[in-house]
């Protein structure tokens, strides 16, 4: 990677208890990359995100968003983060737009600056129309749009999704895999999708497999394939984690 990496997670470890959660975990994601973190339930995809989003601390190793370590310059390394939480997270009695206010008055911004990013991200996702119902009005997939519009209002360079898709229909989930990889390739947006579904891994830049804490493979999703010599992204997955090998590539 020529540049500085937008993200870059360096030999990562958090345990809870006896039981550790994540191994020297190391990722990089680049500026407009699409980074699918791939693994099976319980592989370690959450309890990174919540060290990367600066929710628990983690025990070793090093994270930096946009070149600022998490640990010494805290706020100002969130400032350039937006996240999707696998759970819901919108005030379902707000309406989306206030929704959307409240995350812009977190990040400082307000008024007439904080009214057109609103303004535009609602439109960009089709929701300017709905601007003032409640999200309890909303279907679903519409309040995973409301959310992902919310983790753009302050503009962040990073762009985390967690499970995103969790619960909505096939129509759904490809319309917000769409909208994100759309980020990517107009605002050079660097994307970490994590997922345990294959299907939402095959148009990434690249994929990191994680599986019991361990990192075991980095490459394209051809690269991943052919490693395994297997027939498809999804056979190559199921091969490289039924085992539960630690070796990264």
């Amino acid at each position: 990677m020529a540049e500085q990496p937008l993200l870059d997670v360096e030999q990562v470890s958090k345990s809870y208890g006896p039981r550790k959660a994540l191994d020297g975990v190391s990722l990089q994601v680049g500026r407009g990359e699409f980074v699918a973190l791939l693994g099976p339930n319980g592989a370690g995809k959450s309890t990174l995100f919540q060290l990367l989003s600066g929710l628990f601390v983690a025990d070793g190793g090093s994270i930096r968003i946009g070149g600022l370590d998490l640990r010494t310059h805290m706020t100002a390394a969130l400032a350039r983060l937006g996240v999707v939480f696998q759970q819901p997270t919108l005030d379902l009695d707000l309406g989306v737009a206030a929704n959307l206010r409240y995350h812009a008055r977190l990040h400082g911004l307000g008024g007439r600056h904080a009214r057109e990013r609103i303004d535009a991200e609602l439109a960009r996702l089709g929701l300017a129309e709905r601007a003032q119902e409640p999200a309890r009005a909303l279907s679903g997939g519409n309040r995973r749009k409301v959310e992902l519009a919310r983790a753009l209002v302050h503009q962040p360079e990073v762009l985390l999704m967690d499970e995103a898709t969790v619960g909505l229909d096939f129509a759904s989930r490809r319309q917000l895999l769409d909208d994100v990889h759309a980020l990517v390739a107009s605002r050079g947006v660097g994307v970490l999708w994590a997922s345990h579904l294959v299907d939402e891994a095959e148009g990434a830049d690249r994929v990191v497999v994680l599986h019991l804490g361990h990192v075991l493979f980095t490459g394209t999703p051809a690269e991943l394939v052919a490693h395994c010599g297997a027939a498809d992204l999804a056979a190559a997955f199921l091969q490289l984690t039924a085992g539960g090998g630690r070796h990264a590539a």
